[in-house]
């Protein structure tokens, strides 16, 4: 139903855009008098024009025309106007704490004004003249209803809890809108992460994802075949809508070649499913981390013996495996300049406190010391085998002495040197502190990790190129950064550091890192 109606709003798109009324004619005369463009108005954001003309869509400055005709607006009581609609895990609490921040930091009166259970908007007034300087409207449903409504013009931002599909980014590039795989048409604005979850008192500590697959599919019947009472096993999922329940299709089950079960109870929310889930001793289900209430949370497990939980720093650095990344999705088309300061604002260091207190990871860097880092190093230990001598344990230890981690990394999409969504984003975080002055005068080193498949050389070869090209994307993304007082440098130790097991491909996709160290001596 949800794929219907996508591709007929992105059709009814196409006739908008080209069928407009008479009232929205506008003439723009520069103010010499010396060009004159006659058109539609499609928009008007405060300080620039978005007019349909003869000679396509043209954007006009403002401040150097005059604006003739029945469709001009009123300059003098403009107010900006955006629509954000999407995934409940961001539009319920996340979002609407970051408006009530941002229009408190900026100054502004603000009003939430309640239509429905699923619509709600906020308005911002000026302090100085008490009138309305935007309008911030939320429909709060689903991801897929959210790229839905941006099709059907009926939104200006997708709050999403998953990447767009294919599907989704070809009707948004049919419909003018620009490719939404393009990293300037979405931000993460912050992270959370898939988790199986059981009731208290339930002995099961942790599944592999193959065993969680297996669960879901309904392969695993009884709790019998996980250690536990020979009883079947309650499946709880979010509604099909959902991108919580998407991308957990999507990431654990079709890799597997696996089907959901048929008997999974579906819930509209996370919360009613954590609590369905905490009050049968039968039951397992899929929240994000946000959202566990009093469920709780199983560890990832790896063939090998080494585990992995949910945690804000495990979520930050990608080494938990089912990482959530909290998106916002934009068009390829110009937002007033209230919102994008708020888009602004949403990244900003001064946001990310108030990300936290809402239950979610936010997005600052924390440094991890190298004795929190035990773990890690007696899983180098462990794993070491004959192409990863001692000689080279002591290097990794020399090195690591004195420094943190930073906790963000840097993944690749498979077989080569582009980052993935995640890490581009954590360019830009970096980039942003770079530019800060956060780091002058700390040496920074780009630590390049391989998973260990093939000679041990060759990987450590490939994870210093990927190191170095980390390196040159986030400089790419400082220009500002005062490059005197900035030391980065790059190293690798290819196989040498194992944060998951090679047996299982997830544990390889995580194991294939860039690291950030910085050196406190």
């Amino acid at each position: 139903m949800v794929k219907w109606r996508a591709a007929v709003f992105a059709a009814l798109f196409l006739v908008a855009s080209v069928g407009r009324t008479a009232a929205d004619d506008v003439t723009l005369t520069s103010r010499d008098g010396s060009v004159e463009i006659t058109g539609n108005l499609l928009s008007f954001d405060g300080e620039f024009y978005r007019v349909d003309t003869a000679y396509g869509v043209l954007t006009l400055d403002g401040s150097g025309v005059i604006c003739d005709g029945p469709g001009c607006p009123d300059l003098t009581a403009y107010v900006a106007e955006v629509t954000l609609s999407g995934a409940r895990t961001l539009g319920d609490v996340l979002m609407p704490a970051l408006v009530e921040a941002f229009a408190t930091r900026a100054g502004y009166g603000i009003e939430r004004q309640v239509t429905s259970d699923s619509d709600f908007r906020y308005v911002l007034t000026d302090a100085a003249s008490g009138r309305p300087a935007a309008r911030i409207g939320f429909r709060v449903t689903s991801t897929s209803e959210g790229f839905a409504d941006l099709l059907a013009n009926e939104a200006d931002l997708v709050l999403s809890s998953r990447p767009a599909t294919a599907q989704e980014t070809a009707l948004a590039r049919e419909a003018g809108l620009g490719d939404l795989t393009n990293p300037r048409r979405s931000r993460i604005v912050a992270l959370d992460a898939l988790v199986p979850v059981v009731a208290a008192g339930n002995p099961l500590d942790g599944l592999t994802i193959q065993g969680l697959a297996r669960v879901f599919s309904g392969e695993i019947e009884t709790w019998a075949a996980l250690g536990g009472p020979d009883a079947p096993v309650a499946l709880h999922l979010r509604d099909p809508a959902s991108g919580i329940a998407q991308d957990f299709v999507a990431r654990v089950l079709d890799p597997r070649g696996l089907d959901l079960a048929p008997d999974v109870t579906r819930h509209l929310s996370n919360e009613t499913l954590a609590d369905a889930v905490a009050a049968d001793p039968l039951a397992i289900g899929i929240v994000p981390l946000s959202a566990v209430g009093n469920a709780v949370p199983l560890a990832i497990n790896g063939p090998c013996g080494m585990s992995v939980r949910a945690a804000p720093r495990t979520v930050k650095t990608e080494d938990y495996p089912l990482t959530l990344p909290l998106f916002v999705y934009a068009p390829a088309r110009r937002l007033p300049v209230l919102v994008r300061e708020f888009l602004a604002f949403v990244r900003a260091p001064a946001a990310q406190p108030v990300i936290a207190r809402a239950g979610f990871v936010d997005l600052r860097l924390d440094g991890v010391a190298v004795p929190a880092q035990g773990d890690r190093l007696m899983n180098a230990i462990a794993a070491g085998g004959g192409e990863v001598p001692l000689t080279e344990l002591q290097r990794l230890v020399r090195a690591l002495r004195g420094t943190e981690r930073l906790s963000l990394s840097f993944r690749f999409l498979p077989g080569g040197t582009r980052l993935d969504a995640h890490s581009l984003s954590n360019v830009d975080i970096l980039a942003g502190q770079l530019e800060r002055g956060a780091f002058d005068g700390l040496p920074l080193t780009f630590v390049g990790f391989s998973d260990g498949d093939g000679p041990a050389d060759a990987n450590r070869r490939l994870a210093q190129r990927r190191a170095e090209a980390a390196r040159r994307a986030v400089l790419r993304a400082a220009p500002a950064a005062d490059r005197d007082a900035l030391e980065i440098s790059v190293e690798a130790f290819g196989e040498a550091m194992p944060v998951a097991c090679d047996e299982a491909e997830w544990g390889k996709r995580v194991n294939r890192r860039v690291e950030v160290w910085v050196d406190q001596r």
